[in-house]
């Protein structure tokens, strides 16, 4: 597992506006409450969302936040080892040297955090107006974990560069345990899960008939997450690295 999935490069001045704060506006079109992890001190939401919407003649037809955490292994101490992401010796190095201008604060932040693992896109909410094929939480579940597959475990995979070599689903419908249990917002509710890679454990909850919840975190990293969720909270919930004293 990599880092944070964020790259820079080129010159920004100081006052760079901070891409979050666009993001966030991006987040406000979703018309249904977004759904995170429970807060706890192995994770930070940093709000760092990812966005899919897809509209037409009628207006916005489907959308997908998607919630990035950086993990905390150690939370009682960040400055142990145990907390650094695994990154190669390209990257290491790229973080090690002294920028050649000043950065903005958010960036020095971000750059900061790649050097800690992420649960990249780990807690997805989906909305449908209309539903389809494409919306049962089946579909999603399994289109979510395959994702992350595809994007963060292409070495474990075997897996060359993503823009030339094809991605064969590696999860289908059938790998789903239609019995699970999940709890959200306190509420213990029916779900599904796949609980039989050995990289990943997902799972999934229709929230409602135009709403669906899926969360996939890799299978190494489970014993320091605590898989419930909760309406999300807004980014005053926010932590820096320089508030706890990371920075």
């Amino acid at each position: 597992m990599g880092s944070a999935p964020m790259r820079f490069t080129g010159f920004l001045p100081e006052d760079a506006p901070d891409p979050r704060l666009a993001q966030a506006e991006k987040v406000k079109l979703m018309p249904v409450p977004v759904l995170g992890l429970v807060p706890q001190p192995s994770l930070d939401d940093i709000h760092m969302e990812s966005t899919a919407i897809s509209s037409g003649d009628s207006g916005m037809s489907q959308m997908s936040v998607s919630i990035n955490y950086t993990l905390w292994r150690n939370p009682l101490d960040h400055s142990d080892p145990v907390n650094l992401a695994e990154l190669d010796e390209s990257t290491r190095r790229a973080l090690d040297e002294p920028a050649p201008h000043p950065r903005p604060a958010w960036l020095i932040e971000q750059v900061a955090r790649m050097r800690y693992p992420m649960l990249w896109e780990a807690v997805r909410t989906s909305w449908h107006r209309e539903p389809t094929d494409f919306s049962t939480p089946s579909y999603l579940l399994v289109e979510h974990a395959n994702y992350i597959l595809m994007n963060r475990f292409r070495t474990e995979l075997g897996l060359g560069d993503i823009h030339t070599d094809r991605f064969a689903a590696r999860l289908a419908e059938r790998a789903i345990n239609p019995r699970a249990t999940a709890i959200v917002d306190g509420v213990q509710m029916p779900a599904i899960e796949i609980d039989t890679d050995p990289f990943v454990y997902a799972i999934g909850v229709e929230l409602a008939p135009d709403t669906v919840l899926t969360a996939v975190v890799p299978r190494d990293e489970l014993q320091h997450v605590r898989i419930e969720f909760v309406r999300r909270l807004s980014p005053v919930g926010t932590v820096s690295l320089r508030d706890e004293g990371s920075l």
